[in-house]
């Protein structure tokens, strides 16, 4: 029985985060937990509705007001099974997960949402410190094999799910170490990558094989694929760029912003003391000293300003077509349930730089040397990329010596393994794999190839979707053998 009085008396509390003018001079992990006794106080807040939004909300279908309760009376090893019964890796999205949950829970209708985000996390973590989180791995084995292609969370949770129904699974990524955008997208500020590497220590615990620096589709050839596994999945994620399609976009200066975030995640792995490939003489890209300007106001321009502000930056700007974010935090368009498409502020801002709402660029101009040196914008209105009208005489230029675009993925690579695979394309250019099975007998796909662009827990949840589909699969053909 939940406490009935619990959202009546106790208001929500902040996530605790150490100070921005702190943590910006490192890469150290800004994100604190709250004490014990306040995170039970906050769990009180639930009111375990009739109707569960915040399950609704979770495209992970988490049983939230079952460990929020199970967290309120101090049950915490109750907590992280029920929590782990949906969620593989709940100290991922407890860091970096935008918390639909919490736009859907009922409380934030006309107060605040309850603290979900920060009780998973405190579950997972205190779950971690009292060694209650150890490698399961499957009692038995069937004879079946899987490649997974991509170790970022759709592919990570689909090699969990498949192994541990018994198939013995190998999980390929080209980079040089495991988490696909986690690892290189995502500043450490936001999630160190120690935490990856734990928990993908535990999965090799449980029996999965990973080969790092392979390129599926070219290192290791298709042919070559379909020989060694019954099964393979997809799960490359979304990596082609949108393009800037303005003039002076293909000037020196102007970048993809995950290649600046690539080289940034690689630079602080290199300072922790791993391994990571340098950039090659001239193909560097740093925001020191300069006038940086990030166009696109979604998170990953966010992760640029930090990035920046952090490299010592002259001046750090993010444009945004969107109009200003409303008081209450929701555009018309996102009533609730619905998830805001902007926040009121960020971990970014807070640390510094400028964020700009209702902005267009228009053109980029260079120097003799055609390096970007200024931007040409105007004021727009409109909700969203595709409905702007000029705002006449709002004419503005910025200096911009460093120009990161971060307005979306168009969809996952086709050169290589799709083309090798012959699987067949939707309109968007994504996996075409409805139900999760593609066109080509014996191949799935999952999370942005198949989908497009989205959150991690939307890839948490393909990868688990799309490992029972291939499992049905595997054993209609086993059984088709007996």
């Amino acid at each position: 029985m939940p406490d009935p009085r619990g959202f009546m008396e106790v208001p929500r509390a902040a996530l605790p985060e150490r100070d921005p003018a702190e943590r910006v001079a490192d890469y150290a992990e800004i994100y604190q937990v709250l004490p014990e006794p306040e995170l039970r106080r906050q769990a009180r807040r639930c009111m375990d509705c009739g109707v569960p939004f915040c399950n609704n909300g979770c495209p992970l279908g988490n049983l939230i007001p079952d460990w929020n309760d199970l967290v309120r009376e101090g049950r915490w090893q109750e907590a992280i099974d029920q929590l782990h019964a949906t969620n593989n890796f709940p100290e991922f999205t407890g860091l970096i997960c935008p918390a639909p949950c919490e736009s859907a829970c009922v409380l934030d209708i006309n107060d605040q949402a309850v603290t979900i985000k920060q009780i998973e996390y405190s579950i997972i973590e205190r779950a971690f410190e009292e060694g209650w989180v150890v490698a399961a791995p499957p009692e038995h084995r069937t004879d079946r094999t899987v490649g997974v292609v991509g170790s970022g969370p759709a592919g990570l949770a689909a090699a969990a799910e498949l192994n541990q129904v018994g198939h013995t699974v190998t999980v390929y990524e080209r980079d040089e170490a495991p988490g696909g955008l986690m690892r290189f997208g995502v500043p450490d500020a936001k999630l160190e990558k120690w935490m990856i590497d734990r928990r993908v220590q535990l999965l090799a615990d449980e029996g999965i094989a990973f080969e790092y620096g392979v390129d599926a589709g070219r290192d290791v050839t298709v042919a070559e694929l379909r020989e060694r596994h019954d099964a393979v999945v997809v799960a490359i994620g979304s990596r082609v760029p949108r393009e800037l399609e303005i003039p002076g976009a293909d000037l020196a200066g102007v970048h993809p912003a995950m290649d600046y975030l690539y080289q940034r995640n690689r630079a602080v792995a290199r300072m922790n003391g791993f391994e990571s490939p340098e950039p090659k003489p001239g193909d560097e890209i740093s925001a020191a000293g300069k006038h940086v300007v990030v166009i696109g106001g979604g998170d990953t321009g966010m992760d640029c300003i930090s990035n920046a502000n952090r490299e010592g930056a002259e001046s750090t700007i993010l444009l945004d077509v969107y109009p200003e974010v409303p008081d209450d935090g929701r555009y018309p368009d996102t009533p609730w349930p619905l998830p805001p498409k902007r926040s009121l502020t960020t971990y970014a801002l807070e640390e510094g730089g400028e964020r700009r709402f209702g902005r267009q660029v228009l053109e980029l101009f260079g120097d003799e040397r055609g390096h970007v040196k200024e931007l040409l914008g105007r004021e727009v209105r409109g909700t969203s990329s595709r409905s702007l009208h000029a705002i006449p005489g709002t004419e503005f230029s910025l200096p911009a010596d460093l120009v990161l675009v971060a307005v979306g993925f168009t969809h996952p690579e086709h050169e290589g393994l799709v083309e090798s695979l012959g699987v067949q394309l939707d309109r968007r250019g994504n996996v075409r794999a409805p139900q999760f099975a593609t066109s080509v007998d014996g191949v799935f796909a999952a999370g942005d190839a198949r989908i497009g662009q989205s959150l991690i827990v939307n890839a948490i949840a393909e990868g688990r979707r799309c490992a029972r589909v291939a499992d049905a699969w595997l054993r209609r053909g086993e059984a088709a053998r007996a």
